[in-house]
């Protein structure tokens, strides 16, 4: 597949997609092209707040309290991560264990760990496991197999 990318200085941007048959990697950029940058709300010390849904590093429970992280800020969120995954459209998030989902698109490095566990390094520097349980599924989306 031949990319062709360039810089304009005036003008209306424009994206073309050519191909002769459909193909996973064509629906994906399209997919991803077609969606609008969501937003999540929440609560913090300030007030009702909201993030672009792509800033969210990761989401965690505690105390059954549902928290989203970003780089610079910690929201509670309504709701449960089983509610948060059946509603949001963006699959770069993953459930890694009982307590957390993880942006796939925020991970900067992993490493295998004992019992088949992942260490997933988030842009932030924070260290999540991915547990076995899910390490598998994880595995297999890195591969490109969603």
């Amino acid at each position: 597949m031949k990319i062709d990318i360039q810089k304009i200085i005036n003008g209306e941007e424009s994206l073309t997609i050519r191909y002769k048959e459909p193909n996973p990697i064509v629906s994906r950029i399209i997919e991803i092209l077609g969606r609008e940058d969501s937003r999540l709300w929440g609560r913090t010390d300030l007030g009702s707040e909201n993030v672009n849904l792509s800033d969210v590093l990761y989401l965690e429970t505690v105390d059954d309290k549902v928290f989203a992280y970003t780089m610079d800020k910690v929201i509670k969120i309504d709701g449960s991560l089983y509610s948060f995954l059946n509603s949001v459209t963006d699959d770069n998030f993953f459930r890694c264990s009982k307590s957390m989902v993880i942006n796939i698109a925020k991970v900067k490095a992993l490493k295998s760990m004992s019992s088949n566990r992942i260490d997933a390094t988030m842009e932030g520097g924070e260290h999540i496991l991915i547990s076995r349980r899910y390490a598998v599924e994880f595995r297999r989306i890195l591969k490109g197999d969603r």
